[in-house]
Formats: structure tokens, C-alpha cells, sequence
């Protein structure tokens, strides 16, 4: 970043580190290029600061949505990523089952199908580091 980060950096960053881990967010900044650092400021400050940091909803309703429509979307590294930051935000199992089983109504049966084998995996890699 070429100038002092604004307020909503600052907050986007926090936000960021609190639902997907230092470890995580450190790896992508550590990662980033002069080609896309600027993509990396942008869903710090939009996603992380305008849309997670707003008080109206929890980061675990957020977390549960947020893996709605990315598994109604077939995105599914992220899909993964965001089952492991349940462990930050507070989105239970039974939260992401739910979400899932909207998404096997709204968005099709195979979306959902294959959002739950890739959180089932997630939720097997978690419960592997903490043994």
C-alpha cells in the first residue's frame, strides 16, 4: 500500500484476521504482488470493511450466508475457506447444514451436494489439526 491505510482499511483488516486467521491473511499479504496487491486492498477495505464490519448481522450470520451463496455459486475453495473460519465466527455444523440444505432448494440439489462434501472434508481437516 502506497499511502497510510484509511480508517476502513484498518477495520477491513481486523474484520479479515478475526474471521479467517492470521495464518490465512498473513500467507495471502505475503503472497501478493505489485500486480495484485491492489485486488488484495480492495476486499480488504470492501468486503472485510464495508460489508463483515457492519453491526446489523454477527459474524456467524454472515459466515452462514456468506457459504449459501458461494456453494449456490460453485465456488469452491472458498466454500472451503469460509467452513474453516466457522471456527472464528461462531457457525455451527448444524448452522452450515441448514444454509446447505437452502441451497439444495434454491440454487440445485448438485450445488449442494458438492458444497457438502467439500465441508465435510474442511470439517475433517479441522478436527485433524486439533487432534
Amino acid at each position: 500500500m502506497s499511502e497510510a491505510p484509511s480508517d476502513r482499511q484498518r477495520q477491513g483488516m481486523a474484520t479479515r484476521r478475526a474471521v479467517l486467521g492470521d495464518a490465512h491473511v498473513d500467507r495471502a499479504q505475503a503472497a501478493a504482488t505489485d500486480f495484485d496487491r491492489p485486488f488484495q486492498e480492495l476486499i480488504t477495505e470492501a468486503a472485510w470493511g464495508h460489508v463483515w464490519s457492519r453491526p446489523t448481522w454477527t459474524k456467524r450470520e454472515r459466515s452462514i450466508v456468506t457459504i449459501a451463496l458461494l456453494a449456490a455459486l460453485g465456488h469452491d475453495e472458498e466454500v472451503a475457506m469460509h467452513v474453516r473460519a466457522t471456527a472464528n465466527t461462531g457457525a455451527s455444523r448444524e448452522d452450515i447444514c441448514e444454509a446447505l440444505l437452502h441451497v439444495a432448494i434454491y440454487a440445485g440439489v448438485p450445488a449442494a451436494n458438492h458444497a457438502i462434501k467439500i465441508a465435510k472434508k474442511a470439517f475433517g481437516e479441522m478436527g485433524a489439526e486439533k487432534a
